[in-house]
């Protein structure tokens, strides 16, 4: 049986050597994405990851945990070479691009779910936690307990809706993305990209 740490370890190299193979320089042109002597900064949520050949650290020389190192290379292998602009908000299950089903299921639980179940009868806590990763109050057309915006990536925002559960009704949370995120990163990473923010949100609220 191959060890875990192994297997990380193997697909950590695999990532670099394929970002090896692009060019950094052309993609630091890009809007969004800052580039100085070999090395991509780019912003995850409310922190900075730096990207060289010589692998990917946050500023304290750390790296990220395996499923930030998995986005954030796919983001930079996947980057278009035409911009999009499509800013209106859509759910995880209407991209044009297949989403497979154990994607919306991963999505339902890992992201949906995990936040109404953790926040749920703890409007405060989730509401601070917002803040502290940099969320943005978002008006909407209908009232939210909660209606807050991420910046996870450049091009890349979600939304997060809370109603918080009351005499007759459960918690309810419902997390959109921006349209243009599919041209930036696959399903797969965009559900990995919002069961990350879930899972930052609950860490911040323990």
């Amino acid at each position: 049986m191959s060890n875990p740490s192994d297997t990380i370890e193997k697909n950590y190299q695999h990532y670099l050597a394929r970002l090896s193979e692009i060019d950094f320089a052309e993609i630091g042109k890009k809007p969004g994405i800052e580039y100085d002597a070999g090395v991509i900064t780019l912003p995850f949520f409310n922190t900075r990851f730096f990207i060289s050949n010589g692998g990917i650290v946050d500023a304290s020389g750390n790296r990220p945990e395996y499923s930030v190192m998995v986005i954030l290379s796919k983001y930079l292998l996947s980057y278009p070479d035409v911009l999009h602009h499509e800013t209106d908000w859509t759910a995880f299950k209407d991209f044009k691009k297949i989403a497979q089903f154990t994607n919306v299921n991963y999505f339902a639980s890992d992201t949906v779910r995990a936040i109404e179940n953790h926040f749920s009868n703890r409007l405060k806590d989730l509401e601070t936690a917002c803040a502290e990763l940099n969320g943005v109050h978002q008006e909407m057309e209908t009232a939210y307990d909660v209606s807050v915006r991420f910046d996870a990536l450049p091009h890349i925002a979600l939304l997060l809706l809370f109603n918080d559960r009351d005499d007759e009704f459960p918690a309810t949370c419902t997390v959109l993305f921006q349209k243009r995120a599919e041209y930036y990163l696959d399903p797969e990473s965009l559900a990995m990209t919002s069961a990350y923010l879930a899972r930052r949100l609950r860490q911040q609220a323990c």
